[in-house]
């Protein structure tokens, strides 16, 4: 298959099989570069961390509030180059759903929460939706770093907990707008903006109410990569969706069009 062809060779993405979780960290990366003047400056425009109070609480509400912002300011595109440093991202002004997500954790670090991802490698189908007309060129893999944040103190607990974002706003009051629904992965919405407004769950119906179990992506996840302490670290084990070359000639195309059409 042509999309086979667009991947990395010599990458392992076997799922593993239990271990310890990664601690993740808040310090920078070359993804991550939170002390770069320009994300500085993004995490001074959405506010700080304690505006809402003390607490757990509090880091939650500004992480929804992180996201909000970044659905405003970073424009979504369908970018391939998912190493992009995010202080690039913001001088952009656009993001593919990876590389706005990586903003969403360069706050968060810049506020000191640490973070860390789970690696997911999801099947390709999953995107055909975007792409009707291009089916034999979407990836048959492809792999996605989702983040999680470690919020003390979290529901009454002494111990870290570590908050999805797909739990991100869960109990958060409804926006605007109708909720109900999964995400489809077409249309102008997209993975990111989706999260605001319904759970997106890769286990099966653990997240999602009992009521509507169509926020379950589970049958898409080929392979639980496991937690690592970076999106860089994941990318530096298991490579990017797409090969440097495919990278090289999608992007200038891909890197503009803006996400749903």
């Amino acid at each position: 298959m042509v999309s086979t062809l667009l991947t990395p060779r010599g990458t392992d993405r076997r799922a593993v099989a239990g271990g310890p979780g990664a601690g993740g960290g808040a310090g920078p990366t070359r993804i991550l570069d939170h002390e770069h003047p320009r994300v500085r400056a993004a995490a001074r425009s959405i506010g700080t961390v304690d505006r809402e109070g003390d607490g757990p609480e509090a880091r939650v509400a500004a992480l929804r509030r992180a996201h909000r912002w970044i659905s405003e300011e970073v424009r979504p595109v369908y970018s391939v180059e998912e190493a992009r440093p995010v202080s690039r991202v913001l001088r952009l002004g656009r993001g593919s759903c990876s590389q706005r997500m990586a903003v969403l954790e360069a706050v968060a670090r810049a506020w000191g929460t640490p973070t860390r991802v789970r690696g997911l490698v999801v099947d390709g189908t999953f995107w055909y939706p975007r792409f009707p007309r291009l089916r034999r060129v979407v990836p048959d893999q492809v792999i996605l770093a989702w983040p999680e944040f470690r919020i003390d103190g979290l529901q009454g607990g002494a111990a870290a907990r570590w908050l999805t974002v797909s739990e991100l706003f869960a109990g958060a009051i409804a926006p605007p707008g109708p909720r109900g629904g999964g995400f489809t992965n077409e249309g102008p919405e997209t993975l990111f903006e989706a999260l605001s407004r319904t759970a997106v769950d890769w286990d099966g119906p653990s997240v999602c109410p009992a009521s509507d179990a169509s926020c379950d992506l589970s049958a898409y996840l080929l392979a639980d990569l496991g937690h690592v302490d970076s999106r860089d670290e994941l990318f530096a084990r298991h490579g990017q969706t797409l090969c440097g070359a495919a990278r090289l000639l999608a992007e200038p195309v891909l890197g503009r069009r803006a996400a749903g059409v």
